[in-house]
């Protein structure tokens, strides 16, 4: 019983923190703000963290899991890669009211002061393309896909994913998703040697 409500307790703490943050922004959110949103000590925060940085890099990845847990369910689902790779695209990019992209954007500017916030999101980073690459690879060992260099693709199809992600995130009224939408078909087609069409 005291392990499950450690359990509980800790995923509470994060969640809370993952609040707290959005909200805030790691650079601007203290521990003693955490702790009073979460209705304890801050003695208590770091029995279970240790540090700050290591409380920042868990709640990070706490807010992550559930997308990487979407992404583990497109892997496994038996789509063809086609499928797979529309299915990826949709939910990397920004949705609805996610804080997910809000959460990202901060972590890669606080990550270059905190070490274990790097860390974190430089392996949940790596974990997307891993699955972007296995799917290039098998469409074009398929002959559905048409890519010369699939390492090179993957970087470039993830990385304006990434930079027009932030636009729409940040920037609001410059960007709109449709447009982003757009974007990234039109480049991905040309990456794989695929029609617009095929991604809609």
């Amino acid at each position: 019983m005291a392990r499950g409500f450690g359990r509980l307790r800790r995923d509470d703490l994060l969640r809370t923190a993952c609040d707290v943050i959005a909200a805030q922004g790691f650079g601007h959110t203290r521990t003693a703000d955490i702790a009073q949103a979460a209705g304890v000590s801050q003695a208590l925060l770091f029995y279970h963290f240790e540090t700050k940085e290591k409380l920042f890099a868990q709640a990070f990845a706490y807010a992550a899991e559930r997308d990487l847990e979407a992404l583990t369910k497109l892997e496994e689902s038996g789509g063809s890669p086609l499928e797979r790779l529309r299915g990826l695209l949709r939910l990397y990019s920004p949705s609805g009211r996610s804080k997910s992209w809000t959460l990202w954007i901060d972590a890669w500017a606080e990550s270059i002061r905190n070490p274990d916030l790097e860390e974190m999101s430089r392996r949940i980073d790596l974990r997307w393309k891993q699955a972007l690459r296995a799917i290039i690879d098998e469409g074009a060992a398929a002959g559905a896909f048409t890519c010369a260099d699939p390492d090179g693709s993957t970087w470039r199809i993830i990385s304006l994913v990434d930079g027009l992600s932030t636009q729409v995130t940040v920037h609001k009224r410059v960007l709109p998703r449709a447009r982003m939408a757009q974007l990234v078909r039109t480049a991905t087609a040309a990456e794989l040697g695929l029609s617009v069409d095929a991604l809609s």
